[in-house]
């Protein structure tokens, strides 16, 4: 038996990999999150749970004590709209991985895994639509997203130096826009899925027949589904491989087409209102998992309108159910990218 935290298990994907663990495994689990445990996206019961901040070494150590295993998904972030106008608290994350890096040493914990981002990758390649699949290099040389994606960068290098200096087994992925049920779908920190779900879904509900676009729906992006997501996760987690791994979808759409497949999902045609002044982000941007598929032998299972249809219905019968909807809406405080 092993003892795993999980850092930001309030939140997205924390909150995914700790109900997989307690579903799946027999060993202790231990959750941690800045949130009060009632706005957790999930809540577990048959986990040791801790509300606190990772940004204070203290409460680093305490949670560390004894763990065999460390997940670390804890960090200040949300959609593009609050990553572009909050890029100094995005950058405060860094104090986050530095501490439960620091304290794995002090607790001589076994393994450390880090939650990186496509934001890492260099800007330069990414200024157009429908680009090539980005590869683990093109990283370098260094032209991240300015604050979150300089700070997911930084703690990379530091998860490596960890490794080289103190022998601490690290495993690094980069995730490119993961969606799914049981996250933030209003408030300001929502991505594009969950986002244009939530306008469809009320635009229908309410009769309405124009939703609110950021940019002018031509930018790109791949989607990765969350059940795609853990599995790849662990896949990399378990495998021998210290390389920094994509862990994401190759399926590149534009806005606008993914705006077509949730119409299709929810039988509902709409009007675009394009507001070109709203943030963007970069032009294009996908995964490109040849690498991962030849080391981990990992690679997606779920179309984007498979898991489009999923997250839809679940967001919808949150919206009409209004159970517990506070919690999905008021944002992702410590979580993943």
């Amino acid at each position: 038996m092993v003892k795993i935290l999980i850092c930001g298990a309030g939140g997205f994907i924390g909150g995914h990999l700790a109900s997989n663990f307690l579903k799946e495994s027999n060993n202790k689990i231990v959750c941690a999150d800045i949130k009060p445990y009632e706005y957790w996206f999930q809540n577990f019961d048959n986990s040791e749970n801790y509300s606190l901040d990772l940004k204070e070494f203290k409460n680093a150590i305490k949670v560390t004590k004894d763990i065999d295993y460390i997940f670390n998904f804890a960090c200040n972030m949300g959609g593009m709209g609050f990553i572009e106008n909050n890029k100094a608290e995005c950058m405060l994350s860094v104090l986050v991985n530095t501490n439960l890096l620091r304290a794995a040493i002090v607790n001589k914990c076994k393994k450390f895994f880090f939650s990186s981002s496509a934001c890492v990758y260099n800007s330069s390649k990414q200024s157009k639509t429908f680009v090539n699949g980005l590869k683990e290099e093109d990283a370098y040389p260094a032209d991240p997203e300015d604050g979150y994606g300089w700070e997911k960068l930084f703690s990379e290098r530091m998860c490596r130096h960890f490794t080289e200096d103190f022998g601490l087994e690290t495993r690094v992925v980069r995730y490119h826009n993961i969606y799914g049920p049981m996250g933030t779908f209003d408030g300001g920190r929502e991505k594009a899925p969950a986002a244009l779900c939530r306008k469809i879904i009320l635009a229908k509900k309410n009769n309405e027949k124009v939703i609110d676009v950021w940019g002018d729906g031509e930018q790109t992006r791949s989607f990765l589904y969350i059940d795609d997501c853990i599995k790849g996760t662990l896949d990399v987690f378990n495998s021998n491989k210290q390389d920094v791994f994509n862990i994401g979808s190759e399926e590149q759409v534009s806005i606008n087409e993914m705006i077509k497949i949730i119409e299709e999902i929810a039988d509902y045609k709409v009007k675009k209102n394009y507001q070109l002044d709203k943030p963007k982000g970069v032009r294009g941007r996908s995964s490109d998992n040849t690498f991962v598929n030849k080391k981990i032998g990992w690679k997606p299972s779920l179309t984007l309108k498979q898991g489009l249809a999923k997250t839809y219905s679940w967001i919808e019968k949150q919206i009409n159910s209004n159970s517990n909807i506070e919690k999905f809406c008021i944002g992702d405080i410590e979580k993943d990218n």
